[in-house]
């Protein structure tokens, strides 16, 4: 369930308006550039139809599938890769349609025409959809655009959801208050920053009162099963949503199956995979990639290379042992983006001791040429060659040092689980500027939820991030 008031329903409206936009732009141009100007130019094929008929139904039904995949479901929009997947969904099942209509009908429909309109118009409406979602981000940024949250549940349990959601507020939401479980003490009058506003008996009266989009039920035994029903009979008609947060956490949508038994809905959660058909394809695309990359910007590379060799003394190339898949080591290799003897100063340099993603914005070790290579990650592109040996991957947790892995608890080592990679999830959450704890989750995320089209999704975000203000150092 979803609140049905405040921004997410004048924001559905345009972007409505914005996919006829450049769908119908995306069919006329598609028309004119295989056909002319001519609407009247007919499909060959028995009582075929003129194109112009052809443009005007496939753009309705391109359009009523964007709908039907709800890629416009306020629930999608503004964060996760969901809004994008569905949109994809919504040009191949548009192919579809037509291809079966044309092959029932025998209508020949060009295939030239067919390949210009409906994958060009869906990069294009991936980028308008991209542009919509940097204005919500900037939107909240400011502090607008978000869905008023009221949490309900036990003390630690909603204290622990608060964090989350204020770490996140691009995901659209802001907590108001919270109504915690009777008895708890009367002298708990915050809960995680927020006003403790009453009990959870009382919560959908407080949803209502405090003008709140939505009810987040974060409980445990102190929440029961009949507390949550009753709350959501309470908001029926009332255009509050339900949320109900799971305890577990940090499981993607492809493990995760809801089944009802007697009226109780049952998370299956599918045991994480570590080998398979998808990892034979990740392999293949990981190496190809790297060897298609390293062709095609080999003159670059040879031209930052000898840029090292002039502004420093030193070796062009850093080749550190780090850990890869499954504790094995391996030597990485970059760009030499530090003085020579860097490593040597390390222990001076980090207070005597090396902790898990040790940065420092103003190392001294840093030269003037590194510097700048690190803040576009130009040091990085040699790992190209430890993608194409097998070492690492295009995508995964970034390796570390084995004096880092060291510290490892059973969260981190989940990270060697899978090959680590050039860029990660972590790298585009937020780069350097995360906190260790957050870099660890996110990894050990990433390791046991990966998917390829998520990888995509990543690769072309780390392109965005590196372009953008959020560089690394």
């Amino acid at each position: 369930m979803y609140g049905g008031h405040g921004w997410a329903g004048r924001y559905q409206r345009r972007l409505f308006v914005s996919d006829v936009f450049v769908v119908a732009l995306v069919m006329v141009g598609a028309h004119a550039a295989r056909f002319g100007w001519d609407p009247l130019y007919r499909v060959a094929g028995p009582s075929a139809p003129a194109y112009g008929v052809v443009s005007l139904v496939i753009a309705t039904l391109w359009v009523v599938a964007l709908g039907s995949t709800k890629s416009r479901e306020p629930r999608v929009l503004g964060h996760g890769p969901q809004e994008f997947q569905r949109v994809v969904a919504a040009g191949w099942w548009t192919f579809a349609v037509v291809a079966i209509v044309g092959f029932l009908t025998q209508w020949d429909v060009s295939r030239g025409y067919l390949v210009f309109a409906i994958p060009v118009g869906t990069v294009i409406l991936l980028i308008y959809r991209l542009v919509w979602r940097k204005w919500i981000h900037a939107q909240r940024d400011l502090g607008n655009l978000r869905a008023q949250v009221l949490v309900v549940g036990p003390v630690k349990m909603s204290e622990q959801m608060i964090a989350r959601l204020r770490r996140k507020p691009r995901a659209g939401y802001a907590v108001i208050g919270a109504c915690v479980p009777d008895g708890t003490e009367p002298s708990v009058e915050e809960v995680g920053g927020v006003p403790v506003l009453g009990f959870v008996g009382e919560a959908v009266d407080v949803a209502k009162r405090m003008n709140a989009e939505f009810v987040l039920i974060s409980g445990t035994d102190q929440v029961s099963l009949g507390d949550a029903r009753r709350i959501g009979w309470q908001l029926e008609n009332t255009g509050i949503g339900l949320i109900v947060a799971p305890a577990m956490v940090d499981v993607a949508g492809p493990r995760v199956l809801m089944s009802p038994v007697e009226g109780l809905p049952l998370l299956h959660v599918d045991t994480a995979q570590f080998r398979g058909a998808k990892y034979i394809a990740k392999t293949i695309y990981d190496r190809v990639s790297a060897a298609l990359l390293l062709a095609a910007i080999s003159l670059p590379m040879l031209a930052v290379a000898i840029a090292i060799k002039v502004t420093s003394p030193g070796p062009v190339l850093f080749i550190q042992q780090r850990i890869g898949k499954d504790g094995s080591p391996f030597g990485m290799y970059k760009f030499r983006s530090m003085v020579a003897d860097a490593e040597a100063k390390a222990a001076d340099v980090m207070g005597g001791e090396l902790t898990p993603f040790y940065k420092n914005e103003d190392d001294p070790r840093i030269t003037p040429l590194g510097r700048f290579m690190r803040r576009y990650s130009v040091d990085e592109l040699p790992q190209l060659i430890n993608v194409l040996k097998g070492d690492m991957s295009m995508v995964g947790p970034r390796p570390q040092v084995a004096a880092e892995v060291a510290h490892y608890g059973d969260l981190e080592r989940r990270r060697l689980l899978v090959k680590p990679g050039m860029t990660g999830l972590w790298q585009v959450s937020g780069r350097s500027s995360l906190t260790p704890a957050e870099s660890i989750r996110l990894d050990a995320y990433y390791a046991e939820n990966w998917s390829i089209g998520g990888d995509a999704i990543i690769i072309l975000r780390t392109v965005a991030a590196v372009l953008g203000k959020s560089g690394a150092y």
